[in-house]
């Protein structure tokens, strides 16, 4: 979103390849951001001042694609040492190979403009997740920004979700309301839920946290929930918070639900201690001194490589 280039070591936001690789991440998930804040809007005016190209500053379609592109277009040229990750088999030769696997996903379904046969094209171009909804209610369903009135999942919502199962997509629940969530969970059991950043309501913090109920659901159905590094979720600013929140997930989940779901480069801070992705062994350190090795090394990626191997399909 911010247009850097992710090939180039920068001194700009919290990630790019350079820096993934020293911080030995092996498996990164990129989304592509389409609307901004509810009541603020500006996109395209923020789209502008990045130098987007024009369609990409008037439709949220073109952002989408335009988004894919460029994330392309930076693994082509990484060397060999990033690639867009499409399968199970892949995700695992990358492993081997001791490539970084960029997974895409989507942040909020107004991206297909009401167009449900487009979720086919988003998946033969590399995207395997997508969240019904972001900052704002749409078509889809609701929000869990505040002051959005916690609406449910739409029909307009239910069919797209058949649809993502139908094509191998994972829906990412981070950002839906308490109701769409609710009624997400009713859903054929062949539907595969995550969470790929949020906090968790039990250990306290922001409003957009998870509910024990929802906690247990996502494990019941084989998904992970990312613990998310933003102080402004967590109820706290220090790594120990962020180790709260794992703590709690785990109590309720069990260890293989639980992963790591950054935020980076999402306009949110990180804890102290933490500049950028090359401090994420800080939090490696205040995990080990509490839990045993095996347990951190699937918070910090086993579970969410068991899921992708899960849901990313043949």
């Amino acid at each position: 979103m911010w247009n850097r280039d992710l090939c180039v070591r920068s001194q700009e936001g919290h990630v790019d390849f350079p820096r993934l690789h020293e911080a030995g991440v092996k498996l990164q998930c990129f989304t592509l951001v389409t609307r901004g804040f509810p009541f603020v809007g500006g996109f395209p005016v923020f789209a502008a001042w990045r130098g987007w190209p024009r369609q990409a500053r008037s439709s949220e379609w073109h952002r989408a694609l335009w988004q894919i592109e460029q994330l392309e277009a930076f693994c082509g040229r990484s060397e060999g040492r990033v690639a867009v990750t499409r399968t199970a088999a892949a995700l695992e030769e990358n492993l081997a190979q001791g490539r970084l696997s960029a997974i895409l996903g989507v942040e909020g379904g107004h991206a297909l403009e009401g167009q449900v046969a487009r979720i086919a094209e988003l998946h033969a171009r590399g995207v395997r997740f997508m969240g019904l909804t972001h900052l704002s209610n749409n078509a889809l369903g609701g929000s869990s920004f505040p002051m959005m009135g916690n609406r449910g999942l739409t029909p307009l919502g239910r069919e797209v979700v058949e649809e993502m199962t139908r094509v191998g997509m994972s829906v990412d629940v981070a950002h839906a309301s308490e109701r769409t969530l609710e009624e997400l969970f009713t859903l054929s059991p062949s539907v595969r839920f995550f969470s790929s950043h949020t906090g968790v309501r039990g250990a306290g913090g922001g409003w957009r946290n998870l509910s024990d109920a929802s906690l247990r659901c996502i494990a019941e159905r084989g998904g992970v929930v990312g613990i998310i590094l933003a102080p402004v979720y967590l109820g706290g600013d220090t790594l120990e918070d962020v180790a709260r929140h794992i703590e709690h997930a785990l109590s309720v989940m069990g260890e293989e639900g639980v992963a790591i779901g950054s935020d980076y480069d999402g306009m949110v801070a990180l804890p102290k201690g933490m500049r950028d992705v090359t401090d994420l062994p800080r939090l490696t350190e205040v995990l080990l001194r509490r839990h045993p090795e095996a347990r951190v090394e699937r918070i910090l990626g086993g579970n969410f490589r068991r899921f992708f191997r899960e849901t990313l399909g043949g």
